[in-house]
């Protein structure tokens, strides 16, 4: 009868913890499965029934989306920017990283720590002086101003994340390149940098989707139309066409389906990195 008994709390357990996430999943996804159902209704069937399938599905609307209101340039212009200001944050933050992690130097300590200070000040602080310093040098209004101040935004969340991955790399492993004739150039490169692979692709999940989603900064430094990100374009849509329910969410969808794209060719080694991450912590 115990046993019976025991068995029996495992599998309300069990059943309870599932309830859980079941309903955690339907909180999380349902708003995006209905965004994504309105993308391919149009406006009066939307408010005919807000809940209704897509029958038919009116793919055309994202061809129209993408030609007629802009949307094609602001995407462009999104994977430029976000694109270049993600690869040059990892690779310039993957080096930082590796320095902090192998080499010891005056300050490297206090300097690391001042970086994982910067992280915790909210980005409003950094407003005023960095549009000081792109005016100066002519950079306001510019795809190059915006990706320079991406990539300062994201390298300290970079290296911070990616020193721990590179210190888990054996110190046996990069002195035997040495003592093979290896540079230093070349043990980052062709050892710790292969083998932080699972690191670098979760940290450029992170800093692509962050920097896709991002408005503050390019509100701030972008007003000429042919710059303007997705986040802009959404919001300048909702502004002029708000009661056209049905394009703002095709507007939106062509904004969101990149990162579920990245996420998942990205996913396994995403995965991988975070139960790395575990077992070192």
């Amino acid at each position: 009868m115990p046993k019976y008994q025991g068995k029996q709390t495992r599998i309300l357990r069990k059943s309870f913890v599932f309830a859980l996430l079941l309903l955690y999943t339907v909180f999380i996804l349902g708003p995006f499965v209905w965004v994504g159902l309105i993308s391919l209704r149009t406006t009066e069937e939307f408010y005919r029934n807000p809940y209704g399938l897509p029958t038919p599905a009116h793919f055309e609307k994202f061809a129209i989306a993408w030609t007629e209101y802009n949307y094609g340039r602001y995407f462009l212009n999104s994977m430029l920017i976000v694109g270049t200001a993600v690869v040059s944050a990892v690779v310039v933050g993957s080096m930082a990283a590796y320095c902090f992690a192998k080499f010891r130097f005056r300050l490297s300590e206090a300097l690391f720590y001042a970086i994982f200070l910067s992280i915790m000040f909210p980005p409003q602080i950094r407003l005023i002086s960095l549009y000081q310093i792109l005016s100066q040098y002519r950079l306001l209004d510019t795809r190059t101003g915006l990706i320079l101040v991406y990539i300062s935004t994201q390298l300290t969340l970079t290296i911070f994340l990616l020193r721990d991955f590179f210190e888990a790399i054996p110190k046996d492993l990069l002195d035997a390149a040495r003592i093979d004739g290896c540079t230093e150039w070349g043990i980052f490169w062709k050892i710790a940098f292969p083998i932080a692979k699972p690191g670098l692709s979760a940290v450029a999940i992170l800093n692509f989707v962050f920097l896709w989603t991002e408005f503050l900064f390019a509100v701030t430094f972008i007003s000429s139309e042919s710059k303007r990100t997705l986040p802009l374009g959404v919001i300048r849509f909702l502004g002029e066409r708000y009661e056209d329910i049905g394009m703002v969410a095709t507007g939106v969808m062509i904004a969101v389906i990149p990162i579920l794209i990245l996420y998942i060719v990205l996913s396994e080694r995403f995965i991988q990195s975070m139960v790395i991450g575990a077992i070192k912590g």
